[in-house]
């Protein structure tokens, strides 16, 4: 039988990887979308698609302090929505590959938790591991949503 971990931790790699039942994982979101999409803003007041990449990114590494007891705090604004440096091919293939290495992280450290940690309340915070967890793959697919939807918008718009 499957330890809680091994399963959130295989959860949490699928949401950036897949296959998800649903539709895509993220790296399926972004597959196609160029630099010159992911920074442009379709929709006025919208994040961008490197933004959501970032804030996305910054959360899998939140969870992953979180769990050592390192962070119980609300992040900054700018930690939550990390500000689009430079927005060129390079930078942007760095940017995915920094989401898909904060996930498989992840899940590298969930895979070794204890099956008693999972149940336990994150340090200084009023959830438990578990939720933490279960709230990054609910985060990443409710973004990948959102992506998907940009895609859509910046599609329409450059025709």
């Amino acid at each position: 039988m499957d330890r809680e971990p091994a399963r959130l931790a295989n959860h949490i790699t699928r949401t950036v990887t897949g296959p998800m039942w649903h539709g895509p994982a993220l790296a399926q979101a972004l597959n196609g979308v160029s630099h010159e999409q992911a920074a442009r803003r379709p929709v006025a007041g919208a994040h961008t698609i490197w933004e959501i990449v970032l804030h996305v990114t910054a959360w899998a590494d939140i969870a992953r302090a979180r769990i050592h007891g390192e962070r119980t705090g609300d992040p900054t604004p700018a930690e939550d929505w990390p500000p689009v440096g430079a927005t060129g091919e390079a930078e942007w293939h760095a940017v995915v590959e920094r989401l898909r290495e904060s996930h498989r992280a992840l899940a590298r450290e969930v895979r070794h938790l204890d099956e008693h940690a999972i149940g336990e309340k994150v340090a200084g915070l009023d959830y438990t591991v578990s939720n933490l967890l279960h709230g990054v793959i609910e985060h990443g697919t409710y973004h990948g949503g959102q992506i998907v939807l940009l895609g859509k918008v910046l599609e329409r718009s450059s025709r």
